[in-house]
């Protein structure tokens, strides 16, 4: 069951995921506060949701969605260790964070999105995000070298490139502000009553930002189409989230606001896209948003810069070989009847992909100056 396995959590935490999903009015027992005054008229009970969202099943993918999870996950893994070459060189400046590892939450998600009509916002790990939802890799090297054929005309680089036409709208360096963005999103699907669903990520580390909570209280009040989605790689910069956290079971966070969450193995895409769908019924059912806490991992450091001696190597090699999900999906399209031929022409065909997109970067002018004048101010509304 996709919503109740991951290998970093416990058996006891594993039991709470399941019991509460199957069983919505199940809470641990409050103790009550020191010192309390006991008033003479009781005081009634909030009502729990009567209804929650399903505890969900791995997604049935047929042979040919198989295949191509496979070609997305393999691209943004070829994609993110040729943008580290290309930083190693100094074509790519400033900031860069590697989406190596994390491959199955962009793919499990935004495979199940309509592209067009569902919004989808992140944080400044946002390559992974851009190429899942079939964004030209041209486009994005070209953004992460500054070029002006970049999908940003160069300007926004590796964590603040968008897409308004393709609705992905950042790439944010600001952590946690995404959700308030992506929060108002929501409001304008709403608004607008276009059918349309925001996928709002952000990290372990947001999420104990002030603003998210400010953001889950407002979506819950208005009942905005809004899936949250904590992508929980184990850890902020180079601080676990166990040492951060006081409640480290992220997918619980929502729950004082009427948000119901579920934890997912986000290392599997499989279980993501079944986690997914039944956001997915949840928000369009007009029950309001849902909290998804992916447990994944990152292979890289949190950017380019960090060495990552926060961990061991003997940590990350442990999480290459159990859970990688790349090696996961192989095992999926194997029972499938895919065979080593089929997975050999993808994998040639996506280094085809790189390799060109890099060369496309490379090659590719740089802005003119007047550039720096353009794109300031909102010529219409």
């Amino acid at each position: 069951m996709g919503a109740s396995y991951n290998p970093s959590v416990l058996p006891s935490e594993k039991k709470d995921v399941s019991t509460l999903a199957k069983n919505p009015t199940a809470r641990a027992a409050k103790k009550p506060l020191p010192n309390a005054v006991s008033t003479s008229a009781p005081v009634p009970e909030a009502p729990l949701a009567s209804v929650r969202p399903a505890l969900p099943e791995d997604y049935k993918a047929s042979k040919q969605e198989l295949l191509e999870f496979y070609r997305q996950m393999v691209l943004i893994r070829r994609f993110e260790e040729k943008a580290g070459q290309l930083y190693g060189l100094g074509l790519i400046g400033g900031f860069c964070h590697l989406y190596i590892g994390q491959e199955a939450v962009a793919v499990g998600i935004q495979s199940a999105l309509t592209p067009g009509k569902d919004s989808v916002i992140t944080g400044y790990r946002d390559h992974g995000h851009m190429l899942a939802y079939g964004i030209d890799p041209n486009f994005i090297m070209a953004e992460l070298t500054g070029r002006a054929a970049g999908i940003s005309k160069g300007k926004g680089g590796s964590m603040h490139m968008f897409s308004v036409e393709h609705k992905f709208f950042g790439g944010h360096g600001i952590v946690g502000a995404q959700v308030s963005l992506g929060t108002g999103l929501g409001f304008a699907h709403k608004y607008k009553g276009d059918g349309g669903v925001c996928v709002a990520y952000f990290g372990d580390g947001a999420s104990n930002q002030g603003q998210v909570y400010e953001s889950f209280n407002m979506a819950e009040l208005w009942k905005l189409p809004v899936i949250f989605v904590i992508e929980n790689n184990q850890y902020a910069m180079g601080t676990s989230v166990n040492r951060s956290s006081a409640e480290d079971q992220l997918f619980r966070r929502g729950e004082s606001f009427r948000i119901p969450g579920l934890q997912v193995n986000g290392m599997d895409v499989l279980s993501v896209r079944g986690a997914t769908e039944e956001a997915l019924k949840w928000v369009q059912g007009g029950n309001g948003p849902i909290l998804l806490e992916m447990k994944t991992y990152r292979y890289r450091g949190h950017s380019m810069s960090d060495p990552a001696k926060y961990r061991s190597r003997e940590e990350v090699q442990e999480m290459r070989e159990k859970s990688d999900p790349i090696e996961g999906i192989k095992k999926h399209m194997d029972a499938a009847g895919i065979t080593e031929d089929e997975i050999k022409a993808i994998d040639q065909s996506i280094r085809k992909i790189v390799n060109d997109s890099a060369d496309f970067a490379e090659t590719a002018a740089e802005p003119e100056a007047k550039e720096l004048y353009t794109d300031v101010l909102v010529e219409a509304y």
